[in-house]
């Protein structure tokens, strides 16, 4: 793939990631504000938590908007691969910021279960939280959805930040129903919604740490990747020795082909070449074949 084509999407890829990053960081703005004001006049730990969580999906989406653009920033001397891990610090950050809301909420939790502790929720409290239900569940669906067409794992992370938000607004709903009839509705809803975000953390947390120790390529990238050299060869290259590596968006990829020993060196060099270009066409990804005589094969066994 062309230089400029690569850029073009680049660009492409960072205009929509901020657009939908922007759209999701003013409507946490408000949700937050308006819940915190709720939390306030009816004094509930429970939505008190939720309104961090939803000031805390502010915070992720700046993160987010700063992880983007630094990985749309030209590869460097410094940095040959480019800056497209920063998104994958990014939600790292964002586990790290779950994390720390969830723990300080389940111990006020605890607390006001301690002293038992009641609220009285109001009809506004409930139009206000059915509202915030669809809104957060619609900012999940676009952030998710344009991560993957994207490939960004910031962005995903973003929105199942935000359907952790959504599903919190539903148990609330559920706990101003269920109120009247127990005084501890807000206390145990704090602490389920406290695990609720520790364990979508924990999730972002595991899969952010996975991508940056490095991961095996998938199956399904495996066997198109078998397919392509195999159409493209007349030879049995037998792939292997195969190492796929992230950096964002940006993908290298390095494998070994069988070729005869006593094959020309210029073919060799132009079979190799034209599976790299094709691989990096077809796949997106540079890609570097190194290259195996069937007596290296032999000797390694």
């Amino acid at each position: 793939m062309k230089p400029e084509t690569l850029q073009k999407q680049l660009n492409q890829r960072t205009t929509r990631g901020i657009m939908v990053t922007t759209i999701s960081l003013t409507g946490n703005i408000l949700l937050a504000a308006l819940k915190f004001w709720i939390a306030l006049q009816v004094s509930s730990v429970a939505i008190l938590a939720d309104a961090w969580h939803t000031l805390s999906d502010s915070l992720t989406s700046i993160v987010v908007l700063v992880g983007i653009k630094m990985a749309a920033k030209q590869p460097d001397k410094e940095h040959p691969f480019g800056h497209g891990r920063m998104e994958v610090i990014s939600s790292l950050i964002i586990a790290i910021i779950l994390s720390l809301v969830a723990f300080n909420f389940i111990i006020e939790s605890f607390s006001r279960l301690i002293q038992q502790q009641s609220v009285r929720y109001s009809q506004t409290v409930l139009i206000i939280f059915v509202v915030s239900l669809f809104i957060k569940e619609l900012m999940a669906q676009i952030s998710i959805r344009n991560g993957k067409k994207i490939e960004s794992d910031s962005l995903i992370a973003d929105g199942w930040h935000h359907r952790s938000d959504a599903l919190t607004n539903l148990m609330i709903i559920v706990g101003i129903f269920v109120n009247p009839y127990f005084w501890w509705i807000d206390g145990i809803m704090g602490i389920i919604i406290s695990i609720i975000i520790a364990r979508i953390a924990f999730n972002i947390l595991k899969d952010t740490t996975s991508t940056l120790i490095g991961e095996k390529p998938e199956e399904s990238f495996l066997k198109r990747l078998d397919d392509i050299v195999n159409k493209n060869t007349s030879y049995n290259v037998r792939l292997h020795h195969i190492h796929l590596h992230r950096y964002g968006n940006h993908r290298e990829l390095t494998f070994h082909i069988v070729l005869p020993g006593n094959m020309k060196l210029e073919q060799a060099h132009q079979i190799a070449t034209k599976l790299e270009e094709i691989i990096n066409s077809e796949l997106s990804v540079e890609t570097t074949v190194h290259i195996d005589t069937e007596e290296d094969v032999q000797d390694n066994r």
